[in-house]
């Protein structure tokens, strides 16, 4: 059965998941093809890490995933993006409380 956007996006939000903690979820942004840099930021946004972890409610940041699982459905590494996430130990995920 093949990978889609939408199911892997369901499977990110199992268990109370939001994203991955902050090196994993750059490492998932660095596997995304075509990124670049634009006069506002980057397409796709950059995950919501650093400075903003603290200050981002878990809401936008399950949003910026499924934007980043998209963006890799849209240029063709679903696939490896999908594999890497569903790798990914419990302990390796931001959790709502």
């Amino acid at each position: 059965m093949s990978e889609t956007p939408h199911g892997l996006i369901a499977f990110c939000r199992e268990n109370q998941r939001v994203c991955p903690l902050p090196a994993r979820w750059n490492t998932l942004f660095e596997m995304l093809p075509n990124r670049k840099r634009t006069a506002l930021g980057w397409e796709p946004a950059l995950p919501l890490t650093l400075e903003a972890w603290d200050h981002t409610p878990g809401v936008l940041k399950t949003l910026r995933l499924a934007e980043h699982i998209e963006w890799a459905a849209e240029h063709g590494a679903l696939e490896p993006v999908a594999k890497f996430l569903r790798s990914l130990p419990e302990e390796e995920w931001l959790h709502a409380s």
